[in-house]
């Protein structure tokens, strides 16, 4: 049974910049799309980014050109790099896996099946 946990969150001014990573046991993501979302106070989880099996990307509009998705098959990690941090940033991040194998999939929260625990990043001065 795969299971994914994130780490790398915390509090930032902003400005600043936090790595996420999303490490997976118990099965790999070689061939998986995989996912970030994100979930502020009171408002409903949202795409944020994702790298398909081939290394494709796709980023949600507020967070182009500041954050960047990469991912290491060896190491079954992703990471996500996120730069110049706003307070909107401010959320639980989740990482998750796409339902089906060699498919880029979109940031739709329906397309993906395994989730990881959630981690807080706090964007303040």
């Amino acid at each position: 049974q795969l299971q994914l946990v994130e780490s790398g969150g915390g509090l930032v001014q902003p400005g600043g910049s936090l790595r996420l990573s999303c490490a997976a046991s118990g099965d790999n993501l070689d061939y998986y799309t995989i996912g970030w979302f994100r979930q502020a106070p009171g408002k409903e989880r949202e795409g944020v980014s994702g790298i398909s099996n081939t290394a494709n990307t796709n980023y949600a509009d507020s967070v182009k050109g500041r954050f960047a998705i990469s991912r290491d098959n060896t190491e079954k990690t992703v990471y996500l790099q996120m730069n110049s941090l706003k307070p909107e940033d401010t959320g639980i991040y989740y990482c998750a896996r796409c339902q089906i194998p060699f498919r880029q999939c979109g940031l739709r929260l329906s397309e993906y099946d395994y989730w990881g625990q959630g981690i807080q990043v706090t964007v303040s001065s």
